[in-house]
């Protein structure tokens, strides 16, 4: 495991895209698992720039997303599809036909995994953190070996949500997600954090035992994880 310790949220922003360019030059038909919310977001904005900077093409690649809200349509301004579309499909020469979310495959929700597996794998995986350390929509408790598939969303991640909603009683009480065994068989993974917020539950993630009460501290037995970190969400890290 790679961890960078970046000085704020732009830094870390412009290492991870520069990581993720990099990989997309020299495989450019990678098949990409994306990740969305507040934290990729900027690092997705400067992708799409990098395509007119230094001539970075998406064309040819596969995108599949980790998850999305149950219950809200692609159009909707709070969905994960709309998200991608605005953040980065659109800023890009991304073949729109070529990127997949696992609520298209409803109620077959093993037929996103089947495609996944059919499309190669994904090469790279981008991750961010829940505050109680679920990645994806994975949440404490969530197996170590689950598939992609539909959940309810803990208080606590239903809170966190609240903010990009007008009101909270519109916040999605289930989405469907990638597995933690999904993301587990990517090649390679990157997982972004930033924000005090998140220091506890990088910190669990990191230095902690592994365990089910934090789903991202699986990642400490994949072989290839690189962590970017801004310094408030690394403020519990020693050395």
């Amino acid at each position: 495991m790679q961890i960078y310790i970046e000085k704020d949220y732009n830094d870390l922003s412009k290492k991870a895209s520069k990581i993720i360019a990099d990989f997309i030059k020299k495989n450019p038909k990678c098949v990409l698992g994306l990740a969305t919310g507040s934290t990729p977001q900027k690092t997705y904005d400067l992708l799409g720039k990098m395509r007119k900077i230094n001539k970075t093409s998406f064309k040819n690649i596969k995108t599949f997303n980790l998850d999305e809200y149950s219950g809200l349509s692609a159009n909707n301004p709070q969905s994960y599809h709309f998200f991608m579309k605005q953040n980065f499909f659109d800023k890009t020469d991304i073949d729109i036909k070529n990127t997949f979310f696992p609520t298209d495959f409803a109620p077959d929700y093993k037929k996103y995994d089947e495609k996944i597996k059919k499309s190669g794998g994904i090469n790279l995986q981008i991750l961010g953190i829940g505050s109680n350390g679920h990645i994806g929509f994975n949440e404490p408790g969530s197996k170590f070996f689950s598939k992609t598939r539909q959940v309810k969303l803990s208080k606590n991640t239903i809170k966190d949500n609240a903010r990009f909603f007008k009101n909270k009683k519109d916040v999605p009480t289930k989405a469907v997600t990638m597995g933690i065994g999904t993301i587990m068989s990517a090649k390679k993974i990157i997982l972004l954090a930033s924000g005090k917020n998140k220091s506890k539950a990088v910190f669990n993630a990191l230095c902690k035992k592994v365990s089910t009460k934090t789903p991202a501290s699986i990642l400490q037995s994949h072989k290839d994880v690189i962590v970017i970190l801004d310094k408030d969400s690394a403020e519990n890290l020693s050395g």
